[in-house]
C-alpha cells in the first residue's frame, strides 16, 4: 500500500483482500486464527490512514467475508477491457481469484493478468490449484522468487526503525509484527516484503520494463521520496 501511494497509483487499486486461506489448519488455534485476522485488518487500515488516498477501498477479509470478496472482485474483472486490464497480484493462495474467475462474465477473462512469483502460493489454494486458474483463459504474469531479494535480515531494515518519520516507522512495525508471530517460523529474524515485489513490479512497468528483481534499495529510494516530498504537518 505504501509503495502505491508513493508511486501515487493508490487510486488504480480496485480491490485488496487478505486472510485468503479460506480452510485454516488445525495446527491454527481459534485464538491465534483471529489474533492473525485483526493484525492483518489493522495493517491495512492503520498505513491506509497514515499513508493516505485509500478512501475508495475498503480493505477486506477473504475468510470471514468471503461471499463479498468473491463478489467485489469479480466486479473489478468484469468492469476490465482491453485498454484498461486488470491486474491481480497473487500473494497467497489463488482460491478467491478462482471463485471469482469463475463467476465473472467469460468474456472478461481475457483482460485479466495474474501476477505470481512462488509456486508455494500458486499450488496452495484448498479449492484451485493453479493450472485451473490459466485454464480461465487469465493471462499469467510470472517473476523471478522475490524472497530472494526482499526476504531479508532485520537489520537491513533499521533505516526504516530508526527513521523520524511515523509512516515509515510504521511499514517498520508492520514487518517486525509478522517476524514475531508464533504460528510460523519461517520468517524468524528476518523482515520479509517478498509479495510486496510483485507490486513494485506492476509500479516500475511490469512486462514494459518493470524491476522483475526489486530490492531493498528499491523500495527504500520509492518510500523516502515521498516522506521527503510530503512531509507530516
Amino acid at each position: 500500500m505504501a509503495l502505491l501511494r508513493a508511486a501515487g497509483l493508490e487510486k488504480r487499486l480496485v480491490h485488496y483482500s487478505h486472510s485468503c486461506d479460506l480452510v485454516v489448519l488445525q495446527r491454527i488455534s481459534e485464538v491465534a486464527e483471529k489474533e492473525r485476522h485483526a493484525l492483518m485488518q489493522t495493517a491495512c487500515d492503520v498505513t491506509a490512514r497514515r499513508w493516505g488516498g485509500f478512501e475508495h477501498i475498503t480493505f477486506m477479509d477473504a475468510k470471514w467475508q468471503t461471499d463479498q470478496t468473491i463478489k467485489h472482485l469479480t466486479k473489478a474483472i468484469n468492469a476490465s477491457t482491453a485498454e484498461d486490464p486488470l491486474w491481480i497480484v497473487e500473494a497467497g493462495e489463488p482460491d478467491i481469484i478462482g471463485f471469482a474467475l469463475q463467476a465473472a462474465q467469460k468474456e472478461k477473462l481475457k483482460f485479466v493478468k495474474v501476477i505470481t512469483h512462488h509456486p508455494a502460493n500458486d499450488n496452495a489454494g484448498d479449492f484451485f490449484k493453479w493450472q485451473e486458474i490459466l485454464d480461465f483463459g487469465v493471462e499469467e504474469v510470472r517473476i523471478p522468487d522475490q524472497n530472494i531479494d526482499l526476504k531479508v535480515d532485520l537489520s537491513k531494515w533499521d533505516w526504516a526503525k530508526n527513521h523520524d518519520d511515523d509512516r515509515i516507522e510504521l511499514i517498520w512495525l508492520m514487518g517486525k509484527l509478522a517476524e514475531v508471530d508464533d504460528v510460523v517460523n519461517f520468517q524468524k529474524g528476518m523482515w520479509d516484503c517478498s509479495d510486496a515485489g510483485m507490486v513494485l513490479y506492476w509500479i516500475t512497468g511490469a512486462t514494459n520494463g518493470g524491476l522483475k528483481t526489486g530490492k531493498v534499495e528499491d523500495v527504500r529510494k520509492l518510500l523516502l521520496d515521498f516522506v521527503k516530498k510530503n512531509p507530516l504537518k
